[in-house]
């Protein structure tokens, strides 16, 4: 089988402040599934059962899931893990740990996917590791803080818009070639998943937001004008009813008696919807 993985040489320097929940279990889940992979790869071949291939993808089901958590090598675990620890430690604390782990399975998901549709003719191909997912929360990083600066190679300073458009140029001329045992076809998606999500369906989801707040704004605009009506009815008519205990009805004139007549319909309908 032809294996290919997602992580070239390269490094950022950051020092994120936290481990967040979701990175913290991320994390764990891909160090200990390598570890078993090592220990048990003269039994089972965790990377053929887990890992995303063409071939076997059905009736195997899960693999467009489990790919992602399966690597290569110590230094392919790593990388990803130490990219994921770095970028996304902060942008799960901004979103919350429910939407990034959306995002986070969205680009993974979706970018073995779309390598599943590039690889159709080659069916003994496996993809494995998580880099479609890392390469969607750089994109993302790099969308929310564009003028950041972090250290190429822990020497180069360049801001997080640049390193970002000069990944994604690296993935999309990689990807014209077919030889390499790395995907980078998986980056790009990665990448293109991301970018489309954040800038479509979450400003989606603010109209939406906001389309709701409105809504609702208006709608308690005109409770809290029908309260006041109605408060301004009730006073008008205790007025009547204490003119009537004074001098009688038949003393009210022809308007005081419409505006009690229509005030008790009012009420009545009130009581009968409550």
């Amino acid at each position: 089988m032809r294996y290919q993985f997602q992580s070239e040489h390269g490094n950022v320097s950051f020092k994120p402040k936290f481990f967040t929940e979701a990175i913290k279990v991320l994390i764990w889940i891909n160090i200990g599934l390598f570890i078993l992979k090592e220990l048990s790869a003269s039994q089972v071949d965790l990377a053929r059962l887990f890992g995303l291939s063409p071939n076997m993808v059905w009736p195997m089901i899960w693999q467009p899931v489990t790919y992602m958590f399966i690597h290569g090598d110590i230094f392919h675990v790593l990388i990803n893990m130490f990219v994921l620890w770095m970028f996304g430690s902060e942008m799960e604390s901004i979103w919350g740990r429910t939407e990034f782990l959306r995002y986070y399975f969205l680009t993974g998901v979706g970018s073995g996917l779309i390598w599943l549709l590039f690889n159709i003719a080659q069916p003994y191909s496996v993809l494995i590791g998580a880099s479609g997912a890392i390469y969607g929360i750089l994109l993302a990083y790099g969308m929310m803080f564009p003028n950041r600066t972090v250290y190429l190679y822990f020497l180069i300073p360049i801001k997080v818009k640049w390193f970002v458009i000069f990944l994604g140029v690296i993935a999309f001329v990689s990807s014209l070639n077919n030889y390499s045992n790395i995907s980078h076809i998986t980056h790009l998606s990665g990448m293109v998943i991301g970018f489309i999500y954040l800038r479509y369906y979450r400003r989606w989801k603010d109209m939406k937001f906001s389309i709701h707040k409105q809504l609702e704004e208006f709608r308690i605009s005109r409770t809290t004008r029908k309260k006041q009506q109605r408060m301004k009815m009730q006073r008008k008519v205790d007025q009547l009813l204490d003119k009537i205990n004074k001098v009688g009805y038949e003393k009210l004139t022809e308007e005081e008696k419409d505006l009690l007549y229509k005030a008790s319909q009012d009420f009545s309908r009130g009581r009968e919807k409550d």
